[in-house]
């Protein structure tokens, strides 16, 4: 994913910066507890097309970013 376009790429549901999963091909909504794919490239930034973060994922991705929970 190119960091330019994650830089400016928030969470559509709360407009917080994002975290990209190279495996996973996901960008990460630590805030909104979501995952959004990524498909060919290209993000998939609609909320009905995301999946829902377990607790123990979302801990994970915050020690990531540098947050607490």
């Amino acid at each position: 994913m190119d960091p330019k376009l994650l830089d400016i790429l928030v969470c559509p549901v709360t407009k917080t910066s994002l975290l990209f999963d190279k495996d996973k091909q996901e960008l990460i909504s630590t805030a909104a507890n979501l995952a959004y794919p990524v498909r060919d490239g290209i993000p998939i930034m609609l909320e009905n097309e995301a999946r829902e973060l377990v607790p123990e994922e979302v801990e994970a991705y915050r020690k990531q970013k540098g947050q607490h929970a």
